[in-house]
């Protein structure tokens, strides 16, 4: 199997269901070169689905993963994070129908019919329930949940219309404090060039190494920032935090579609009483309103305020800036071939390796 083209449609008009960069072209083209083949979904009568995208990738014994990012979205086909998606009666029909168009495409297009395929879903959990349920459709296939969740489904998202002044009034009291702690010290924040990737990776694999995390190649990244330089790319932004000319902390930024996300963090462990990664993610999300996004979201926290969990600094942290907590579907599975389907998600629950770099790449 090969990366590359998106698919023999691939010149069709943008589908409703590109609300998010996931969906992007700009996605399909950068995970065509590590690996997976993007398809998008073709010839079928339901809005939701027309244009679909898809990866696919081979997994060793002889397992080929296809997975469907944060889509289908809403009844309208265009869905903010945080805004209901439709019930699940109709969701998860809407899943079950487009599964034989899903596998017929891609068995086409790389030669061997999907093992499963992986839903992302981008619907609340507030808005649909904890479940989509288990029932058989006509043809016995069944919509379960995933035993890993590629995508982070807790997050946190801003909503940036109010302004800058409605945003700081919006914070938690002790993240308005640290910005203005970071200013008073001296941290200075600024966007930073693509060339300077790589010092912001050095200091990824820092933290890596600190957090425990796994994290692609340079080169993945900077495939990434050439991705985005392209006319129709999604804005691809690179910002520095700096004291004293010490790089202290660096974050990936991606704005489309009228919102923003958060994508990649680093941070040294040096100074960290600085506060530099509350003066960076306030200057991402000023510049993201400034840009016209109508959100910002900070994609990924703990799914409850824990303090024994061990990314419970991460949630005050996020949560600390405002905005709705949003709890979302997560992934569904559905077995096209169900014995080396149920072989597999087995072997999820035991090591999932192959996963691990999924949830780094976000997706």
């Amino acid at each position: 199997m090969t990366g590359g083209a998106i698919g023999p449609d691939s010149g069709a008009a943008p589908a409703p269901t590109q609300w998010h960069f996931l969906q992007s072209d700009f996605w399909a083209h950068h995970k065509s070169q590590f690996g997976w083949t993007a398809v998008r979904l073709t010839g079928v009568d339901e809005p939701r689905l027309a244009g679909l995208l898809t990866l696919s990738r081979r997994l060793p014994g002889g397992v080929m993963l296809t997975y469907v990012p944060y889509a289908p979205a809403s009844a309208a086909g265009v869905v903010a994070p945080g805004v209901p998606g439709p019930d699940h009666p109709e969701l998860s029909e809407l899943l079950r129908s487009a599964i034989p168009s899903i596998a017929a495409s891609v068995t086409a297009r790389v030669g061997r019919s999907p093992t499963l395929i992986r839903f992302d879903l981008p619907q609340s959990r507030e808005a649909d329930g904890d479940a989509l349920g288990e029932t058989p459709a006509a043809d016995d296939a069944r919509l379960t949940k995933s035993p890993v969740d590629v995508q982070p489904p807790d997050t946190v998202v801003l909503d940036l219309r109010g302004g800058s002044e409605a945003l700081l009034a919006a914070m938690h009291k002790k993240n308005r404090y640290n910005i203005r702690l970071a200013e008073r010290k001296g941290v200075s924040v600024r966007e930073a060039t693509p060339d300077e990737l790589p010092r912001w990776y050095a200091l990824y694999e820092e933290t890596a190494a600190r957090d425990a995390i796994t994290i692609h190649s340079q080169q993945y990244y900077a495939t990434l920032f050439e991705l985005a330089s392209g006319a129709d790319a999604p804005s691809l932004r690179l910002y520095f935090a700096e004291h004293e000319g010490e790089l202290l902390a660096g974050i990936v930024v991606v704005h489309y579609a009228g919102g923003a996300t958060y994508l990649y963090g680093a941070s040294s462990n040096a100074k960290r009483n600085l506060m530099p990664n509350y003066a960076l993610q306030w200057r991402a999300i000023e510049d993201a309103s400034g840009s016209g996004c109508a959100w910002y979201d900070m994609f990924g926290i703990p799914p409850a305020d824990d303090p024994s969990h061990p990314m419970h600094g991460l949630y005050r942290f996020k949560t600390g800036f405002g905005g709705s907590i949003v709890h979302r579907l997560g992934a569904w599975d559905a077995a096209v071939r169900p014995l080396a389907a149920r072989l597999f998600r087995l072997a999820e629950r035991g090591r999932d390796v192959y996963f691990h770099r999924l949830r780094g790449s976000h997706g």
